[in-house]
């Protein structure tokens, strides 16, 4: 009479058990996957700047971002959508709908303001659609030279300067910089602004720019 084996002790058990293991591993990593994307809102067909926006006009679109920051970029479903939407530049049939691409129709008057900042001074998540606002500072322009040792003092134009402006455009840090090694932001600021900046930058010699993200 020949011998059988023990059930626990036959391969092809253990195979079939490896099997399903890696079929539960894999369909928990699937279901993780999906779990990452986030419904956004696209436009239903091209729409030119100008023109008014309407949520009748947008749909939604699931997308996996991989990075989670990029979504600041763009409206989820989830929020309210300002009202009297304006677009300030043409978005096509089926594009995400970018927060740096829209405005409120009484903030026709808005420019938009090319920034120079120095790459140590600017949050690396900043992109567009960030809000940000800029302060200024101006060490020795008030004069506080007075010797060695004598730190310089202040200048009377530091602080705010940009308060919750829109990023337009933000190259990359990789191609971002100028051959000065600084960094370029385009903002979204009102008229009356953009002369207030550039009185203020004007008045002062060693101008220093840092940016602050709001979150």
């Amino acid at each position: 009479m020949r011998a059988t084996t023990s059930g626990w002790r036959d391969p092809r058990l253990w195979v079939g058990v490896a099997i399903v293991a890696v079929s539960v591993v894999a369909g928990a990593r699937l279901l993780g996957a999906a779990d990452d994307t986030v419904r956004v809102w696209a436009v239903a067909a091209d729409i030119g700047p100008g023109d008014r926006l309407a949520e009748s006009e947008l749909v939604a679109r699931r997308v996996r971002f991989a990075d989670e920051a990029d979504l600041d970029g763009y409206f989820t479903v989830d929020d309210e959508l300002p009202a009297d939407l304006e677009l300030t530049r043409g978005v096509g049939d089926g594009e995400l709908l970018p927060r740096g691409a829209v405005a409120a129709a009484g903030d026709r008057d808005r420019l938009e303001l090319p920034v120079s900042v120095d790459p140590a001074l600017v949050p690396a998540s900043v992109r567009a659609g960030s809000v940000v606002s800029v302060y200024l500072s101006a060490p020795g322009s008030a004069g506080g030279a007075g010797g060695a040792g004598v730190p310089d003092a202040p200048g009377p134009a530091d602080g705010l300067l940009l308060d919750e402006a829109t990023v337009v455009d933000a190259p990359p840090v990789a191609s971002g910089f100028s051959a000065s090694g600084r960094r370029q932001l385009v903002l979204a600021v009102a008229e009356a602004d953009v002369e207030r900046y550039f009185d203020q930058l004007g008045a002062v010699e060693n101008p220093v720019l840092t940016v602050v993200r709001r979150g």
